[in-house]
């Protein structure tokens, strides 16, 4: 692979020009580095995502469903595809990467919530730890944490690394539609009142967890992303607008919007941080 650029100067005055980066010959080790912690974390979580939605291919409740759970992880798979291969670009390892991790590792359902800690060495979002233990878990899984990715790639499109942008349109996309049939689920499940009480504790469940993942506002590394192209906003503005959109959908469908309580104490190593 190409040796890294020394002139931090230079790349800092391409990228505030708004120029993307192609390679690494135009990169100094430092914005390498800290491109690869993030591509990392979303390939890992994108895999490990996908995995803990297979059991549910053959869990959903109708032949349709069935379809759609596969395309689900379908696109689940080839958006970490597609993230490996921006990572093999840099000079990664992918292969022993994955050799490595166990991306179906779950934590134990009688363990206590992780708040922001990583349950193993991979560099998923620990959200992606919890097991899914009911369509309806699914379901605010789907129309929680989609809703988060989709707003965290909305920086990701405009990063400065060209290739991680370029992979991330049809990724946004997908994200979108995978959004939306969560969204027509949670408003189905909440307007019955036969569900309504199951659909609202499997959001008091998924909600916090979500809302874990953004980041401690105002981090040094986060500024540093910034400052680098890589992302585009505070780990708080980003988690805002995220919980203006639940907010208006949960006082939509009749339902609540439960508590959170920042835990900040184990945030260095999450997505986002």
């Amino acid at each position: 692979m190409p040796e890294f650029s020394s002139d931090a100067e230079g790349m800092l005055a391409k990228i505030q020009a708004g120029q993307q980066l192609e390679s690494r010959s135009e990169m100094t080790e430092d914005y390498y580095n800290n491109l690869v912690n993030l591509l990392r974390q979303q390939a890992d979580s994108e895999l490990a995502g996908a995995a803990g939605y297979v059991p549910w291919i053959m869990k959903a409740p109708n032949i349709e469903e069935k379809l759609i759970v596969a395309n689900i992880v379908k696109d689940e798979v080839r958006h970490a595809k597609a993230c490996y291969k921006v990572l093999e670009g840099l000079g990664v390892d992918v292969d022993e990467i994955i050799k490595q991790a166990d991306y179906t590792m779950r934590v134990a359902a009688e363990a206590a919530e992780l708040g922001t800690s990583r349950a193993s060495d991979d560099k998923r979002v620990n959200i992606f730890y919890y097991t899914i233990d009911s369509w309806t878990d699914f379901i605010m899984f789907n129309f929680c944490m989609d809703r988060a990715a989709g707003h965290q790639l909305d920086d990701v499109l405009k990063s400065s690394y060209g290739p991680w942008s370029r992979a991330i349109v049809q990724i946004a996309k997908e994200e979108v539609v995978h959004i939306h049939h969560g969204d027509n689920w949670v408003r189905k499940l909440a307007t019955n009142p036969e569900t309504k009480d199951e659909v609202q504790a499997a959001l008091d469940r998924w909600y916090p967890r979500t809302m874990n993942i953004f980041g401690r506002p105002g981090t040094k590394r986060n500024a540093l992303y910034r400052q680098y192209g890589i992302k585009q906003r505070d780990n708080n503005e980003v988690r805002d607008v995220f919980k203006a959109e639940v907010e208006a959908l949960v006082n939509e469908f009749g339902l609540r919007m439960p508590d959170w309580t920042p835990d900040y104490e184990t945030s260095s190593e999450r997505f986002g941080a």
